[in-house]
């Protein structure tokens, strides 16, 4: 009898297409402490900015130079814009490397991950499912802190046009589709960390392993980026084009920097998720 003929007669009705659905793992995924602990850290930061501007007294008072980060108190708009700027050097990273990098390796330091293909659940299956899941934690990650900074900002300095550091300012309407360009822009550059993290998950049974290598990797990506002796070597660098989003916050927005660093990280992340596949479907699952 044929190995397929076999499982017909084991698992009768059997779909590899239908083994964990993106809503059990969505699930399991969303109960975890890390979870919930990572949501109340962004949904913390924006009231931490508050404190720290009521406590500091209005930005802008010992700077003749203004920046982004002088105008926070202008309106919400313009501190839910600050709020993405603190966090999108680091702090956003975090999440990222978080979902990513914990979702596969947690399985396999749990020694579960081989009962999941037991199941079973086929390789490339299981992957997709942890990737689109960890991926749209991520996403939501950033969308919370901006949500959560608008209606903060909102409440303790009104609500009206995003005022921009160099003049002029855009008004409620303009500035929401930016945001929200300019959040879209943030996640698709941290596909280089997402693929990165998630890569690792696949080669490592530490989920901190992982996670901190993918950080630490993006860090590096930093320090390179500030050797200006790198010239134009630093353009292949995603860390290079990660501030490009505040060209969208202009009165007459400029997009080529944003699709320059979308390329190069979406080339990257590609290639990592490729090589987590690749990798994952020969390796010898024994935990």
């Amino acid at each position: 009898m044929s190995t397929l003929t076999e499982g017909a007669a084991v698992a009768s009705g059997y779909r590899a297409g239908r083994t964990l659905p993106l809503r059990v793992e969505l699930v399991r995924q969303l109960k975890r402490r890390r979870t919930l602990l990572m949501g109340g850290i962004l949904a913390a930061l924006p009231f931490v900015l508050l404190i720290a501007f009521a406590i500091g007294g209005q930005p802008g008072e010992r700077n003749g130079q203004v920046t982004l980060l002088d105008t926070a108190t202008a309106s919400g708009a313009n501190f839910a814009a600050v709020n993405l700027f603190v966090s999108a050097g680091f702090l956003l990273v975090i999440p990222v490397a978080l979902f990513c990098g914990d979702t596969v390796a947690s399985e396999a330091n749990w020694s579960s991950l081989r009962y999941l293909l037991a199941a079973p659940v086929p390789r490339a299956r299981l992957l997709w499912s942890k990737l689109v899941v960890a991926l749209g934690l991520s996403l939501a990650a950033m969308i919370l802190l901006p949500l959560i900074a608008l209606a903060v900002g909102t409440a303790a300095y009104g609500w009206g046009p995003l005022q921009i550091p160099t003049g002029g300012a855009l008004d409620t309407g303009t500035a929401t589709q930016r945001l929200a360009v300019v959040v879209t822009y943030i996640f698709l550059s941290q596909l280089v960390t997402a693929g990165l993290a998630f890569w690792l998950s696949t080669k490592t049974d530490a989920p901190l392993g992982a996670v901190g290598g993918a950080v630490g990797l993006t860090i590096v990506g930093n320090v390179l980026d500030a050797v200006t002796a790198l010239g134009h070597w630093r353009d292949f660098l995603p860390a290079h084009w990660q501030f490009a989003w505040a060209d969208a916050v202009q009165p007459h927005p400029e997009w080529s920097g944003m699709i320059q660093g979308t390329a190069i990280s979406m080339t990257y992340a590609l290639v990592l998720f490729a090589l987590a596949f690749r990798g994952f479907a020969r390796k010898d699952v024994v935990s």
